[in-house]
């Protein structure tokens, strides 16, 4: 584990190595601070599954950068004995742009999510919900910057 960022109010980002959080460790870290925590978990700075908590067990969850999440989600054929062979058939594609427009159709009740615990964590936050759903919906990388600016738009102080 390294240190991240610090934020001013004693909030802090951590970065830990590959195969050091389990998704035990989120429901800990709350009970342990007595704060509402947040993880994002971020593959080769594409991609990135954020995850919040607050004290009372609420949860919200939204991938970042949801081309990529469309491309690892979508369903596969029960049948299917090459996966490369698939991923070059038209078939894969229509699963693709299936499975980017229900993870898109998500993202308002994500956002809202995201506003809601930013809430229960004491933040004051201006409700910018159109903001955080541009955010959810943004293919920049690398996806670490995208989760601090995430958390600047939930109302978080800036990283020192």
């Amino acid at each position: 584990m390294c240190t991240g960022e610090s934020r001013p109010g004693g909030w802090q980002t951590l970065q830990f190595d590959l195969g050091t959080w389990d998704d035990a460790d989120l429901p800990a870290l709350v009970e342990w601070s007595r704060a509402p925590a947040c993880v994002a978990e971020v593959s080769d700075s594409d991609l990135a599954l954020v995850t919040g908590l607050d004290t009372t067990g609420r949860r919200w969850q939204a991938w970042l950068n949801l081309d990529i999440a469309a491309r690892l989600l979508a369903e596969e054929p029960e049948d299917l004995e090459d996966q490369l062979l698939w991923l070059d058939t038209p078939e894969f594609h229509d699963a693709v742009r299936h499975k980017h427009a229900e993870l898109n159709a998500e993202i308002p009740t994500h956002a809202e999510g995201a506003v809601v615990w930013a809430t229960a964590a004491g933040i004051p936050v201006t409700p910018r919900s159109v903001r955080i759903e541009e955010l959810l919906r943004s293919h920049e990388t690398p996806v670490e910057d995208l989760f601090s600016t995430l958390l600047d738009e939930l109302g978080f102080p800036h990283a020192a």
